[in-house]
Order: C-alpha cells, then structure tokens, then sequence
C-alpha cells in the first residue's frame, strides 16, 4: 500500500517534529509526508523539511490546506493527520488493515493527553460509529479516487470541515473506526474547564447540525471557549 500523509499546519514547531518521527517508523518506501503550511511564522516548516517532509505553501483554511496536499500527492490512498496528534506504533498495518475489511476508510478512537480526567468519558464514546463522537483529531485514512469522488473537503468551511465528507461515508458505510487510538493533545483546554470546552462543541455541532454557517459556527464556538 502506497501512502501520502497529509499535515496542515500552522505555527506547530512544537509538535511537527515528534509526529514525523512517529510516521517514518512505517516502511519509508511505502510513504510519503507532505506539510500543507498555512503561513508559520515559526520553525514548523524547517523541522518538517529536515526529517524528509515534502512542504507545500496553501492559503491558511485546514480544508484548502488538505485538499491542496491530497492534490498535489503522488500515492493513491490518503492520510490526513492534525500536528498535535501522535497515532498509535503499527499505524502503517493498520490502515492496511482497513482495506483488507473492505472499507475505504477510517479513522482511530481518541485518547487524550494530559488535561482533565473526565476526558476519559469523552474517549469512551469515540468507539461509537456517531457522527457526534467524530473528529478531525481522530485522523482520516481514505482511497484517493473516493475521496475525490466524495468532493473533497468543503473549502467554504473554516471549522468542522470533515463533518460532510464523514457523513457521507457513514451513510454509504464505507467507513470504520479503528479499535486503537490516537493520542490527541488537549491544549484547548488550559487555562479552561471541560464543561466550557464539551459546552462549545456541543453547541458548534447543533449549530452544524441545524445548516448554521461555517462562519458562525466558528464565532460562536470562540465566543464560548474565550468567555
């Protein structure tokens, strides 16, 4: 299985590097890494560059930085990684795994780092195949000509970007979730509560859910998490 690993970043030199680490333990002739910058003004880009990733510049939108690095990848399945996540040792055998099941893709569970206990409860939920137990931290493997069937991500969408694509394919069920899980970071919530922070989603996906704009949804979910 020939594999492109897809990074948007912006401003992640903290976090690049220890990713990357952990993508190069798959076979490295069986990957590729690209880095869609959204504009760093940090040392994201160099750290990327050192340890072998391929950097390409796009406009700063998480969506237009994926699609950008999906178009411009060379392989023909697709994996969209956030920079402050660290997929589990064996990812390259698992996402080989999803295919072998006849699914065209999936993503892991979620285990929090660090951050209040009672994330435990939330990482729970994620083995459930709901829409609302999804996320863009818990990855996204996929086929490349599928996810170019499927339309992308939506570019007009600043927040919440893989909620469509996802929807799609749990309604055509080519979707799975993994039974490991990603480490996912939990900087939002320094300096902040989890009823706040579980308070913002909660209120984003219900705007999501009710056909809210994109750029509401962003506003009103800062608002919440900033007040």
């Amino acid at each position: 299985m020939n594999l492109s690993i897809i990074i948007p970043t912006l401003n992640e030199g903290q976090n690049i590097g220890r990713l990357i680490d952990r993508l190069l333990t798959a076979p490295n002739n069986q990957i590729e890494i690209i880095v869609v910058d959204g504009g760093s003004k940090d040392n994201t880009c160099a750290i990327a560059k050192e340890k072998g990733a391929l950097i390409i510049q796009a406009d700063k939108c998480r969506a237009i930085q994926m699609n950008v690095g999906a178009e411009k990848s060379a392989n023909e399945h697709l994996y969209f990684v956030h920079a402050d996540t660290i997929p589990p040792l064996g990812y390259y055998e698992d996402l080989r795994m999803i295919l072998k099941k006849g699914f065209k893709a999936g993503c892991y569970r979620s285990n929090f780092i660090g951050g209040p206990w009672i994330l435990k409860l939330n990482a729970f939920f994620t083995r459930f195949n709901w829409i609302v137990a999804r996320g863009g931290d818990q990855s996204l493997f996929i086929e490349k000509k599928y996810f170019f069937a499927l339309g992308k991500y939506d570019e007009s969408m600043c927040i919440m970007e893989e909620y469509p694509l996802i929807e799609k394919m749990m309604k055509a069920k080519t979707f799975c979730i993994l039974t490991k899980s990603i480490e996912i970071c939990t900087r939002k919530y320094v300096d902040r509560n989890w009823i706040k922070v579980s308070r913002a989603n909660y209120v984003a996906f219900r705007m999501y859910k009710k056909g809210g704009s994109s750029e509401s949804i962003k506003a009103k979910y800062e608002e919440l998490l900033n007040s």
